[in-house]
């Protein structure tokens, strides 16, 4: 009876998912310039290719408007060059970022996820939110707009201002209303079915389509088409930089969809495997004439507070698409395309994460300012090289917090062995001819020069004959060649002065094997490295362990 219970409830996920999916999978196959069917087929072919491959038994992966952006404008250009179609060019950018998951996930590269800082995601979202809501605004004004960048798209509609349909707007604005009131309600209610079915009724009640509110028309029924690639050299030469950029996306999204909503069982996050997951996805996905898709954090939502506990949910939902695109295309003739507008633009203020941007503006001054170059970057330059910027500055940003990193001297707590950081509430004690220097960073070639150079400031400037300099290295995760070489002038130093020199609190396995294999141990001599630095100071000077 377990059995039978566990599987009705990812059968009313799987009712529930494919209610929020139809509509979002038709816009932004829409926001990709393809027909609604090919958002269908990249859904059918991502939840099966997932389900074979991938780790999370709730995660769904579908066409997604946050990596869609990214390569829309990209393809539609390399299409209109004449050497491939729009439909090829997708396929093979999806079969090249599948391969790039997979071979990711094979080697295990999971903490390529982390290299995007959280002010920094904040501001690709928002910058692409942007985009998504300047490419829906000739739907949602009724305006014919022809291809373009957003700047153009944007001149374009302020040309036709007088020409703006009033019926398509207020479809268009009916729908994200109706989105915004159910998700307020609850995140189960698929709002966006909802909105498109009552906009479909005002069309065919009202006969919108003679006062000029474009439809979708009946969509091409049956299978779907596998697309062979057809590119040149040149154009995967051109492709691939793309598909980085794409599969670095996908690895973002898909390790924090996997980390936000883990397994009802309580099995840990596998996210390597998920990326082979979501490869997989890709491949299939391809395979289906589609393109790139993406885990969904919205829909993966769904599938968590619905109850659904296996890969059941998602392709219950894959099934019931798949017929829609068999059976049901007539159905979806007279959706006006200003309702896919509407569900759009619900997705870009979705994305577009105002609360975050206003904590790290209050918290985080200096950080707040990497949101608005990474979104400048989205927003004025080719997406794929303003993703690439942003890749940029959160490595940077990174290296920076290292640079910052300053030695200081420790001081005792009276009446104990603790050596701590200055502070100004618990004043310390120094001990005659001690010093204990502490590092609280990893020792990197970005912060070798700044270590060495602050160390050795603070012997020469201490003022009192020293006998003995402690590192205290706890917080010394890993060592570099160019820092333990640093750090190997740093003893010279110390011991050209007439100091010893001794390191105490060495906890990282792998910074000690690091001063090992670089020789910085033999350099210090026998019995040097200690557990603490109350035992180095008691141990090479003539001092007592002071009492707890």
């Amino acid at each position: 009876m377990p059995g039978y219970a566990a599987f009705g409830r990812d059968v009313l996920t799987g009712l529930t998912l494919a209610a929020i999916t139809i509509p979002e999978q038709m816009a932004t196959a829409r926001l990709g310039g393809f027909e609604p069917q090919i958002g269908f087929y990249a859904f059918v072919g991502a939840t099966i290719g997932f389900a074979l491959a991938g780790a999370s038994r709730i995660l769904t992966v579908g066409a997604d408007s946050t990596i869609t952006p990214i390569f829309a404008g990209a393809l539609a250009a390399l299409a209109a060059s004449g050497t491939t179609t729009l439909a090829s060019a997708a396929v093979t950018l999806a079969l090249i970022v599948g391969a790039l998951l997979i071979i990711g996930g094979t080697l295990r590269l999971g903490w390529i996820a982390d290299l995007l800082s959280e002010p920094v995601v904040t501001g690709f979202l928002a910058g692409i939110s942007v985009h998504i809501v300047v490419s829906q605004l000739p739907g949602l004004f009724g305006l014919a707009v022809g291809p373009g960048d957003m700047f153009g798209k944007l001149s374009a509609i302020a040309t036709q201002l007088a020409a703006i349909n009033p019926f398509s707007t207020g479809i268009g604005l009916g729908v994200l209303a109706i989105m915004l009131v159910s998700e307020r309600i609850s995140g189960r209610i698929p709002g966006a079915l909802i909105a498109l079915v009552l906009a479909t009724l005002a069309v065919v009640a009202f006969d919108l389509q003679r006062r000029g509110v474009a439809v979708l028309g009946t969509l091409p029924g049956g299978l779907p088409h596998p697309v062979m690639p057809d590119l040149g050299l040149e154009d995967l030469r051109q492709l691939l930089p793309l598909a980085l950029t794409v599969a670095l996306v996908i690895m973002m999204q898909t390790a924090a969809v996997s980390h936000s909503f883990p397994d009802p069982g309580g099995r840990p996050p596998d996210i390597d495997r998920d990326f082979v997951g979501a490869g997989a996805a890709n491949l299939v996905a391809g395979a289906l004439g589609a393109m790139p898709v993406n885990a969904s954090p919205p829909r993966t939502a769904v599938v968590a507070e619905t109850g659904g506990v296996s890969q059941a949910g998602p392709l219950v939902a894959a099934a019931l698409v798949l017929a829609l695109v068999l059976f049901g295309g007539q159905l979806l003739a007279h959706v006006p395309e200003a309702a896919l507008a509407g569900v759009l633009l619900f997705v870009a203020q979705r994305i577009f994460r105002l609360g975050t941007m206003v904590t790290i503006a209050r918290q985080a001054p200096a950080e707040f300012a990497l949101i608005a170059l990474t979104a400048a970057a989205i927003i004025v330059l080719p997406i794929q090289a303003g993703v690439a910027i942003g890749i940029g500055l959160s490595l940077l940003h990174g290296v920076w917090m290292t640079t910052q990193t300053r030695p200081v001297e420790y001081r005792r707590i009276p009446g104990t062995t603790v050596w701590w950081p200055p502070d100004p509430h618990a004043p310390g004690e120094l001990q005659p001819g001690v010093m204990v220097i502490g590092f609280q960073a990893p020792l990197l070639f970005a912060n070798a020069r700044t270590f060495q150079n602050g160390a050795a400031g603070l012997v020469s400037a201490s003022g009192r004959p020293l006998a003995l300099v402690v590192l205290e290295a706890g917080g010394i995760a890993n060592v570099d060649y160019t820092a333990a070489m640093a750090l190997r002038a740093l003893i010279a130093t110390c011991k050209a002065s007439g100091a010893d020199f001794a390191i105490a609190r060495l906890e990282s396995v792998r910074a000690r094997q690091a001063l090992d294999r670089f020789g910085i141990l033999a350099d210090l001599g026998p019995d040097k490295l200690f557990r603490s630095v109350q035992e180095a100071v008691a141990t090479l000077t003539d001092a007592t362990p002071a009492p707890r």
